[in-house]
């Protein structure tokens, strides 16, 4: 049964879908025929809108101009996440892409502001991020980075409609040579010796059949679970929110270059800003929280008109005890599942595909192979879950059962290890390949309230007066760069407005 592999076979569309079909054929091209079964009788989950700036080279490996791509989705540019309420309500803090401020060679700049502060300087860490302070001016512009001072420029990722950007890379997969089949999937045949799956039947009879198949049928999990009994992994005992409800709304201007995370008593709600709408979803806690409760209170936070009757979701956060399975690779919701909190569900469908891509057979699959990919899979999705877990249980809020319950649960020790180094002593380091940077930690950690005790010995190089010059210097030299650069609703209009 253990062939050489000719044909992938997709089952299901959607984002997942359509990136994995898109990088499969760019770079294995004539290697291998690609074909995708869907039905547009099936609806997708279309919640990820929000990206982080992997996404650029996605894009870019798949040749996509960036404008075309921008009107064809109807994006908006996203500079980081703004969370209100998190660390407790009224307080409101970013996780801005990119750097803050100017490090240093062995030392990252926030051990200069922590000093700072201890001695007595109320600047905020954000005063430092140029990211930060371009999106709450609603500005933008491409800029790679300030001549003057050297400092680095602005990092950005997109907003954009999941179902268009789905769409576009249909367009862009078929003129490639993927082929696309319509249909809804009743059975699948498995080889009775290796339990390799051969084909799958559609609803009219037809078999269509491969070497190698990749479930991206969403929550479904059609292939990997249902046919395969994979198992699952629960993590709902640190990601305790299991429901979500989703509506747009009418867009309102100007179109701010970020995404807003807004806690509630039992749960959060996201607004993802749109050139035609706005995003909406509110992902909360059953146990606290009813269905028809969840929706009202949506509803009663928009920013503008509803578009659509509210849609409501069940999820249960975890993943997949394997991400590939005998012949089968679970790419997307089928494979797992973590709250859009940081914006990594796109993030997870790209690198699942480019590590298929990377770790893709040769001459027939090989046990060795499926193991690595899994390890690093596991490591992929742990990292993300330690960080999204960290906004929960690093919360001062005492007015809900929800929040109180988080503070009080038992984080993973990776977790653990990490904030107590980061307390003691400001350090923080990036793991292996891990999505997070180091100043992504920073920025949450010390936005939940995780203040560092000390701070690296080189700052105590400069003297008080050269610190406060050096500070004072790099907040000028953002100040002075924010001001010249053009509105994001202007960006928009010049480059990249949709028809």
């Amino acid at each position: 049964m253990n062939r050489k592999v000719d044909t992938v076979v997709i089952v299901g569309g959607g984002t997942a879908g359509w990136i994995t079909a898109a990088l499969l054929i760019k770079i294995l091209g004539n290697a291998i025929k690609v074909k995708l079964v869907e039905s547009e009788q099936i609806g997708i989950v279309g919640v990820g809108e929000a990206t982080i700036p992997p996404i650029l080279a996605l894009n870019r490996a798949l040749g996509l101009d960036e404008y075309e791509f921008l009107r064809e989705t109807r994006g908006t540019i996203k500079l980081g996440i703004e969370f209100e309420n998190w660390r407790k309500k009224g307080d409101c803090y970013m996780h801005t892409f990119g750097y803050v401020g100017k490090d240093f060679p062995f030392c990252p700049f926030h051990h200069f502001w922590s000093r700072g502060a201890q001695e007595g300087r109320e600047d905020s860490l954000w005063d430092y991020s140029l990211n930060y302070r371009v999106a709450k001016q609603n500005k933008y512009a491409k800029l790679d980075q300030l001549k003057e001072g050297n400092l680095p420029g602005l990092f950005h990722a997109y907003h954009f409609d999941a179902s268009l950007y789905a769409a576009y890379l249909r367009k862009f997969s078929e003129a490639l040579g993927v082929e696309r089949i319509e249909g809804i999937i009743v059975d699948t045949k498995l080889d009775a010796d290796s339990g390799f799956i051969e084909s799958v039947r559609l609803e009219d009879g037809t078999e269509v059949a491969g070497e190698l198949f990749v479930d991206c049928s969403g929550f479904r999990a059609l292939l990997i679970e249902q046919a395969l009994n994979t198992g699952y992994v629960d993590w709902t005992h640190w990601l305790p929110c299991d429901r979500a409800v989703t509506v747009p709304c009418e867009s309102t201007t100007p179109i701010v270059p970020y995404t807003r995370s807004i806690a509630h008593d039992s749960g959060w709600q996201w607004r993802i800003p749109l050139q035609h709408r706005i995003g909406n979803g509110l992902v909360y806690c059953s146990k606290y929280l009813s269905d028809d409760e969840a929706a009202k209170l949506l509803l009663d936070n928009l920013d503008g008109k509803p578009l659509a009757e509210p849609r409501h979701l069940r999820f249960r956060t975890g993943r997949r005890t394997r991400q590939w399975n005998r012949n089968c690779v679970s790419i997307g919701l089928s494979s797992g599942f973590l709250e859009p909190l940081e914006s990594t569900s796109i993030h997870l469908i790209q690198s699942a595909a480019i590590r298929l891509i990377k770790f893709f057979p040769h001459g027939g699959i090989n046990q060795s192979e499926i193991d690595e990919y899994n390890r690093q899979s596991i490591m992929d999705v742990e990292y993300i879950r330690d960080f999204i877990i960290l906004h929960y249980f690093l919360n001062e809020r005492d007015d809900s059962q929800f929040w109180r319950e988080c503070q009080r649960m038992d984080i993973p020790q990776s977790l653990s290890r990490r904030m107590d180094l980061f307390r003691d002593t400001g350090k923080v380091f990036r793991e292996q390949d891990e999505l997070f940077t180091e100043s992504a930690w920073q920025q949450v950690m010390i936005g939940q309230g995780l203040m560092p005790e000390d701070y690296h010995p080189i700052v105590d190089a400069l003297s008080k007066k050269q610190l406060d010059e050096f500070l004072d210097n790099v907040k000028a030299i953002i100040d002075r760069a924010t001001a010249s650069l053009p509105s994001h609703d202007d960006f928009i209009e010049q480059h990249c407005k949709a028809d």
